[in-house]
């Protein structure tokens, strides 16, 4: 043992010189890439100096590779999605290039749910392409849990790509119908994507791959414009044309638009970089730029050599080649006016598209998008969509008809009723009086159409089921599978002929479908009252919107003086503070309010009261007590009869002078040229960031299809949308002249104009009085 400690020692004592300088043992193996090969350090003295007499080893240090990391795209369409009630099915598409395709792909979704849902009864089903991918048990009630679903191979196809989550929700101890409002599942949008392997799907080959934009996790579409020559009068209506095409092309629910001069940014998910301009504009922004952009026009897109990301590239030697470049791109997207579309596209965020109807239509709910569903819950949900043209004119007097196939069970007590709603408000209720179960074949139940707009309308079914065991609840009843409702995919949705007739000022049916714009033979002026990026971010974000309504980009041209626009359709894009006089004119738009608009910075004038003053005013206004007296019989009138007050005058209301309060950043008002031939619609804000900002809000989906009526505000702090109605519109004709369209015409305007009915009916009386009394006494015998 001695012996062993001192043969150590003298080892550990002795020169390192020898051992340093002794050659590597010799390896048998397969010589190893460089990257494998193993670390070898040159040895150094306490100064860090080679020892005297030693030679380095120089072996390649190991370098483990590293795989990128895998591309993931966004797929919820309107940000995170919440599936509530016991029953509830979203389908909607996603486009994917080619490479996304062909790539290994996984889908992720991530979810929480209520903390009322039973996870032994609750199920998540999700469906890519029509195939089933899973079925889950729905139990994340604290936290967010993530599903890593592997897709098969040859799943997903380049273009359009189907995306179905549908949800089984059952409570965990109540069976009331009060219970299912508690129950829900929040999709998080953040962690629902599709990842894909390698960095292959990350390019972009053609100019199709525009349509695969997609969205960022809040569900937002956003094109980055970089223009070095921004400025610049000449490039404004390319760039506005460029933009529609663009708005046309991804078709995506929430879009919008930025410009820059000189800023080039990485994009993220949902955002597209494009930039335009001369090579010699371009160059100090991105040297790699397309072969021949200095000899001919070019679109197209590059790599990005900081990022890795692609590029859209338009560019040419002059700006006239350029139009050319953009032309490329938007002109697939073009029509030939007028041309009526079949449906509104709508399947980026509900499948399937909405189709588009004008006259007696019948619609099975299998060509909706609705299957035969058996339901064993308590209340019963499901939804479809139509679309009705710009001129819709039916509000005061049409119905439609929903023929129900359906069938409901013993168990069903009298009681239970079949509601019907149309975007969002309750339309018709069908009470289910007898019991002993019953089957309904094609039942009509009548749906009134004072809630259609134009453009898409969700109409809504739902069942409210009691039972006997229902309110008896013993345990475990709320996990039956016993079904006890089933509506069948043969029931019909029937939209009679109506009238159509425009109406002017009519911003739902310019939100709807981009009326009247849609439909100009004639470019349309578009005045800005200045070219920035602000400004130019707005204008591009709200002609995106009239083109994805339309279905097509709308035709503009810029003019630099609001006198060469004379009484044609007219777009107003700027600061309140600038708009031309007129402007204020025609929109009845109050004239102290282009300088006042703005935020309320808290100041009051000296010794006023506000609140004394306002309630003295609205008494003097008002007339006090008796004014109050007829609100409270117009109430009466309104719940009772659906008669109003308006309804009961002989002429409309004049347009009272509007201001907009201090709350709203944005305004967007629609009102005849002066002559009345055309529509003319401004979109102000009290400064260029406010209608950068605001406009860019608005745009979003759920913002977007509230506009309505002849002004509506957005208001940023409480992200609100609120809306002016309409006294007094004008008739734009739409159709050749015919005396069922007339006659329909006249049915809706005296149904909404009460008295002027019954003053008809009463001078119709006296005619047909007169010529009785006149028949009559030439009648009989004479004396």
């Amino acid at each position: 043992m001695t012996k062993a400690v001192v043969l150590a020692l003298a080892l550990l004592a002795s020169p390192a010189a020898p051992l340093q300088a002794q050659t590597l043992p010799f390896d048998m193996t397969p010589e190893r890439p460089a990257s494998d090969s193993p670390a070898v350090t040159t040895p150094t003295d306490d100064q860090g100096q080679n020892p005297a007499g030693s030679q380095p080893v120089t072996v390649a240090p190991i370098v483990e590779a590293v795989e990128p990391e895998p591309f993931q795209r966004y797929i919820l369409p309107e940000g995170s999605l919440g599936l509530t009630g016991e029953f509830e099915d979203r389908l909607w598409s996603v486009y994917l290039t080619p490479q996304q395709a062909a790539a290994g792909a996984k889908l992720n979704i991530g979810y929480q749910n209520s903390i009322f849902v039973a996870p032994e009864t609750s199920r998540l089903t999700v469906e890519v392409n029509n195939t089933k991918i899973a079925e889950e048990a729905i139990r994340s009630p604290e936290t967010i849990s993530e599903l890593g679903l592997n897709l098969p191979k040859d799943l997903l196809k380049p273009g359009s790509n189907l995306i179905r989550l549908r949800s089984n929700q059952r409570h965990r101890t109540d069976c009331s119908i009060q219970s299912t409002y508690e129950l829900w599942s929040n999709i998080d949008a953040e962690k629902t994507y599709l990842s894909f392997a390698g960095t292959d799907p990350l390019s972009m080959q053609s100019l199709d791959d525009i349509k695969a934009v997609g969205v960022d996790e809040s569900g937002h579409t956003r094109f980055n414009f970089v223009v070095p020559a921004l400025e610049q009068p000449g490039a404004t209506m390319p760039l506005m044309r460029l933009a529609q095409g663009l708005a046309v092309l991804a078709d995506m629910p929430n879009q919008s638009f930025s410009f820059d001069a000189s800023k080039l940014t990485a994009s993220g998910p949902g955002e597209m970089t494009v930039l335009v301009g001369t090579p010699a504009e371009l160059m100090p922004l991105l040297p790699s730029l397309p072969d021949g952009a200095a000899s001919a026009p070019v679109a197209g897109f590059v790599k990005d050599a900081k990022t890795g990301l692609p590029i859209l590239v338009i560019s040419g030697p002059t700006w006239q080649e350029i139009r050319s470049a953009i032309e490329s791109i938007v002109a697939p997207t073009d029509v030939t006016a007028p041309t009526r579309r079949d449906v509104i596209s709508t399947q980026r965020w509900r499948s399937p598209d909405a189709p588009f109807l004008f006259s007696d239509t019948r619609l099975r709910f299998s060509q909706l998008g609705l299957n035969t569903e058996e339901f064993s819950g308590r209340r019963f949900r499901t939804d479809f969509t139509i679309g009705v043209p710009a001129d819709f004119y039916a509000a005061a007097y049409g119905e439609a008809v929903i023929l129900l196939d359906a069938a409901y069970s013993s168990a069903i007590l009298p009681g239970s009723h079949i509601d019907i709603y149309v975007n969002g408000s309750i339309a018709s209720t069908v009470p289910i009086t007898s019991s002993g179960g019953g089957f309904l074949r094609h039942l009509p139940i009548n749906i009134t159409m004072r809630h259609f707009r134009p453009g898409v309308n969700t109409i809504a079914i739902e069942a409210i089921l009691e039972t006997e065991s229902d309110k008896v609840c013993a345990p475990g009843a709320t996990g039956s599978n016993s079904p006890q409702f089933a509506l069948f995919d043969t029931s019909e949705f029937h939209m009679p002929d109506f009238a159509r007739i425009g109406q002017l000022p009519n911003l739902a049916a310019t939100a709807g479908t981009g009326a009247p714009y849609s439909r100009s033979t004639q470019p349309v002026p578009l005045f800005m009252d200045r070219i920035d990026a602000n400004t130019l971010s707005a204008a591009a974000t709200f002609l995106g919107r009239l083109a994805a309504g339309a279905g097509h980009p709308v035709a503009v041209e810029t003019v630099a003086s609001p006198a060469l626009i004379g009484n044609r359709n007219a777009i107003f894009i700027g600061s309140l503070s600038q708009m031309p006089q007129m402007v204020f004119t025609q929109m009845n738009i109050s004239e102290a309010s282009r300088n006042t608009w703005g935020p309320d910075t808290g100041a009051q004038a000296e010794g006023v009261d506000t609140q004394a003053a306002y309630n003295e005013w609205r008494d003097k206004l008002k007339g006090g007590l008796f004014s109050g007296q007829i609100s409270v019989i117009e109430g009466w009138l309104k719940q009772n009869f659906d008669i109003t007050l308006s309804s009961l005058r002989f002429a409309p209301r004049s347009e009272a002078s509007f201001m907009p309060s201090s709350e709203s950043s944005l305004l967007v008002a629609q009102a005849s040229s002066p002559d009345g031939t055309g529509t003319w619609t401004v979109v102000a804000a009290p400064s260029g960031k406010d209608l950068h900002e605001s406009m860019q809000a608005l745009s979003g989906q759920a913002n977007w299809e509230q506009l309505a009526g002849r002004i509506a505000t957005y208001q940023s702090g409480a992200k609100t949308v609120q809306t002016v109605p309409v006294n007094s519109f004008k008739f734009i004709p739409t159709q050749v002249g015919s005396f069922s369209n007339y006659r329909l015409i006249a049915a809706n305007w005296l149904s909404t104009n009460i008295l002027s009915y019954a003053v008809l009916l009463a001078v119709l009386a006296v005619i047909l009085g007169l010529a009785t009394a006149t028949m009559l006494s030439n009648l009989g015998r004479r004396q």
